[in-house]
């Protein structure tokens, strides 16, 4: 019934600007967020099954599909995401600074390819906006992760003080810390991904405090340039590794005219490369990996997962899939397992290898 609701209600959602759209659905799970409706919606879409279920860090996923980073960027609604079925989320990202971000417009649809382009700049409210939130507000009945980004404003010579700032007032709120140095829509944010400002940045977080801690890389690296990435996460004992954001580049397959708009590419064109990524970089890490790119049904989820993902993460699928697309990943997953022998998730992954 859920599923075929949004059927009906997609084509009037889709005639209107992307962002306006997700701004309406937004103030729709504000509304019912913590209410008897959101109730009924995690009895039927919440897939509790122990087979899905995983342990990191000390806490427990009760299923391995959560929400990336850009949806809820202010963390109005992570209760609201939880009772979907979704077994994390993450909010993000948030600066130290209260960011309006780019010009509009800066959402696109690419419907044909089931993809997004963003230039969305950051645009939240802020740490202390944020953090009071996440101090007041209750928690979510899934592990909660906050993404941290750098303000647009802040040298890029002070950035590691700019996280620090972000990271005291919102990283004590949440279960896990993702610093993002690889948003395309940020000027000079992907340099911070080199040696020495990645030591800067992740040593000083690592000095405050922040564990479990993980770094959000680009799928626009080159193989030595992630490497010298991970390395750093190597010696700094970070907890993980989240792969990938958005790209800049355009593959073939995309043929839509606003391809040619300026921002991150994601969703369906993404996917394979981005299964690619999580498998290279699980080859050279011993920590676990959050995968993310064009996750949408079972089959791309498992596929990150038998590559090296630990959980994934998807944002585009929720816009073109709605509301039901975790339970459906989690239902498909079980069958996969099924399918295969495993006994469990956690058997399954890493095991292309």
């Amino acid at each position: 019934m859920i599923a075929t609701l949004y059927d009906r209600l997609k084509p009037g959602l889709f005639a209107l600007p992307p962002e306006t759209a997700h701004g309406l659905t937004h103030r729709l799970m504000r509304a019912v967020q913590d209410t008897p409706v959101q109730s009924a919606l995690a009895s039927g879409l919440s897939v509790r099954d122990p087979r899905l279920s995983t342990e990191l860090w000390g806490m427990a996923f009760p299923t391995p599909v959560g929400v990336a980073a850009g949806f809820d960027k202010n963390a109005h609604v992570p209760r609201f995401l939880a009772a979907l079925g979704f077994g994390h989320v993450e909010v993000g990202g948030v600066t130290a600074e209260r960011q309006s971000g780019n010009r509009r417009p800066r959402l696109f649809r690419l419907p044909e390819s089931e993809a997004l382009i963003n230039r969305m700049g950051f645009n939240n409210a802020g740490a202390d906006a944020v953090g009071e939130r996440l101090a007041a507000e209750p928690s979510p009945s899934v592990p909660l992760g906050v993404n941290v980004g750098k303000s647009k404003t802040t040298p890029l010579s002070k950035a590691a003080e700019d996280y620090r700032y972000t990271y005291d007032r919102v990283g004590a709120h949440a279960d896990y810390t993702v610093v993002n140095v690889s948003s395309p829509n940020t000027p000079g944010l992907r340099s911070l991904q080199n040696r020495a400002k990645l030591e800067s940045i992740l040593g000083t977080l690592r000095g405050a405090g922040a564990d479990p801690l993980l770094v959000k890389l680009s799928p626009d690296l080159s193989q030595d340039a992630t490497r010298e990435a991970l390395a750093v996460v190597d010696e700094l004992g970070l907890d993980g590794v989240v792969v990938t954001n958005t790209t800049t580049e355009r593959s073939d397959g995309v043929t839509d005219p606003r391809r040619a708009e300026r921002g991150g590419l994601s969703g369906a064109p993404v996917e394979e490369r981005a299964t690619d990524l999580v498998e290279f970089v699980a080859r050279q890490v011993d920590v676990p990996v959050i995968g993310v790119g064009g996750v949408s049904d079972a089959r791309g989820a498992y596929a990150k997962i038998r590559a090296g993902a630990s959980v994934v993460q998807l944002y585009t699928a929720l816009v073109f899939e709605g509301p039901t697309v975790a339970r459906d990943i989690n239902r498909g997953l079980l069958e996969l397992l099924d399918r295969d022998g495993f006994d469990s998730v956690d058997d399954a992954v890493g095991v292309d290898l």
